[in-house]
C-alpha cells in the first residue's frame, strides 16, 4: 500500500462503495444499494472495470485518534493497517488511492446525516488528508467522486454538503451535478411507499447511468491532461504546515 501512487494502464475503473448496514442473513431491499448496481451497470456497458464494496461486509475497527497522539501517528499507510493484518479498510484504501479513476459512494440518510458506516469510513480516511500535512503528498489525483443518497426523510444536501466537503479536501474532483438522490420528506412515514417508488422508478435508475458518465468522462479528461498537483501550497489550507 505505501508503493508509489501511479496510474496502471486500461480502460477507466469505477469503484462503487455501499454504505448501508443491514442484516447480512436476512437482507432488505436498499434504495441507495439498488440506485449504486444500476450505476455500476452502466460503468460496464460504458467498457469501464468496475468493483463494489459494502462496508456491511468488511471487518474494520474504527479510527482511533493516533492523530491526538502526534500528527506524525497517523501515518500512511493507516497505524491500524500496519498494526492488524485482519483489518479490511485496506480494500478502502486500495481502491480510492491505487485502483480507481472515479467513485460512486452510496449513503441511506440517517436522522439527517450520512450513514454510520460512511463515517466510520471517513474517519479512517484522516491518514489519506494526513500524508499532505506531513509528507505534502498528495495521494488522490486526477480522480471523480459522486454520490447516490437515498433516505425516508429530508436533509439530501446537508448529507451532499458533508460529502462534497469532505472528498474535496481528499483532492477528488466533482463532474457537474455530482450526486444523485431521492427522499419521501419529513411528512411521509411510509416507507413501504418509499421502497416500492425507488425500486420502480426508471427516471432514477436513468440518474444513475448519467451520474456514472459525467464521473468516467471526466476521469478520462482529467487523465488525459494529468494536472493535478503531486503536493499543494499550504497557506489557508486545512492541512498547514506544521512548526518543528
Amino acid at each position: 500500500m505505501s508503493r508509489k501512487v501511479e496510474r496502471a494502464p486500461g480502460s477507466l475503473r469505477l469503484a462503487g462503495i455501499s454504505t448501508t448496514a443491514m442484516d447480512a442473513v436476512n437482507p432488505r431491499f436498499s434504495g441507495s444499494d439498488h440506485l449504486l448496481d444500476h450505476a455500476l451497470k452502466a460503468a460496464k456497458g460504458l467498457g469501464a472495470e468496475t468493483r463494489l464494496i459494502k462496508l456491511n461486509n468488511l471487518t474494520f475497527r474504527h479510527c482511533e485518534g493516533y492523530y491526538s497522539k502526534a500528527a506524525q501517528a497517523c501515518t500512511w499507510p493507516c497505524s491500524i493497517t500496519q498494526m492488524d493484518a485482519k483489518d479490511q479498510m485496506e480494500q478502502i484504501y486500495e481502491v480510492l488511492v491505487h485502483w480507481a479513476d472515479a467513485i460512486i459512494i452510496s449513503s441511506p440518510i440517517r436522522w439527517g446525516a450520512a450513514s454510520s458506516l460512511y463515517f466510520k469510513m471517513a474517519e479512517r480516511l484522516n491518514c489519506v488528508q494526513n500524508a499532505v500535512t506531513i509528507r505534502n503528498q498528495v495521494l488522490i489525483r486526477n480522480k471523480v467522486a459522486g454520490f447516490i443518497i437515498v433516505g425516508g426523510q429530508d436533509n439530501i444536501q446537508a448529507v451532499a454538503g458533508q460529502m462534497l466537503g469532505f472528498f474535496a479536501e481528499l483532492g477528488f474532483i466533482f463532474p457537474q451535478f455530482p450526486y444523485i438522490a431521492h427522499s419521501r420528506g419529513w411528512s411521509h412515514e411510509d416507507m413501504e411507499c418509499n421502497v416500492e417508488i425507488v425500486r420502480d422508478s426508471k427516471e432514477l435508475v436513468e440518474g444513475a447511468s448519467m451520474l456514472t458518465k459525467r464521473c468516467l468522462d471526466l476521469a478520462a479528461h482529467l487523465i488525459s491532461r494529468d494536472e493535478a498537483p503531486a503536493s499543494i501550497e499550504r497557506g489557508g489550507r486545512k492541512a498547514h504546515t506544521m512548526r518543528s
